[in-house]
């Protein structure tokens, strides 16, 4: 015979498709403003992977990956790495590779990780892409995206993020 449910638990589903459309709404407000952004103003922002960094941001703002710090370090740190290897090396496929390998552990030393940015050297190795990627669109995005996060979770989902650091 089954157990019948606490009240806590017959509410979860309803809380539970409450929180994920209010999340999936920010993501969805999220991207349309970069894209228009993006075209607006001829910073190619769609390149890089914030539709991921969105949905960890949005979706799960109280993880650590997800915090300012990592969200914003995350990308310029993996970004760095991948233009220190590429002018080591050029723009070679294993390059690529030892790229983002390089990018994970730089992200773990600055304590910055933010796995959406490992995409950020594989893109830079591979494309031979200038240094100007960095601030356009890889800083700039990642600050625009922290600072709809803020908004976002202050006067919509009405949760604290970045979350407070612990004592």
């Amino acid at each position: 015979m089954e157990r019948p449910r606490t009240a806590t638990e017959a509410t979860r589903p309803r809380g539970d498709l409450i929180a994920g459309a209010v999340a999936g709404l920010g993501g969805a407000i999220a991207i349309a403003t970069m894209e228009w952004f993006s075209v607006t103003t001829h910073y190619p922002l769609a390149v890089i992977p914030f539709a991921t960094s969105i949905v960890l941001v949005v979706g799960s703002p109280e993880a650590a990956p997800a915090q300012p710090r990592a969200l914003i370090g995350g990308h310029v740190v993996s970004a760095l790495t991948g233009f220190a290897v590429l002018a080591l090396t050029g723009p070679h496929p294993w390059a690529a590779a030892a790229a983002v390998g390089l990018a994970i552990l730089a992200m773990y030393l600055t304590r910055t990780f933010h796995p959406p940015a490992g995409i950020n050297p594989l893109l830079i190795v591979s494309n031979n892409l200038p240094w100007s990627f960095l601030l356009a669109p890889v800083l700039a995005g990642a600050l625009l995206l922290a600072a709809f996060a803020y908004a976002w979770h202050r006067w919509v989902s009405r949760r604290l993020w970045p979350r407070p650091p612990r004592s």
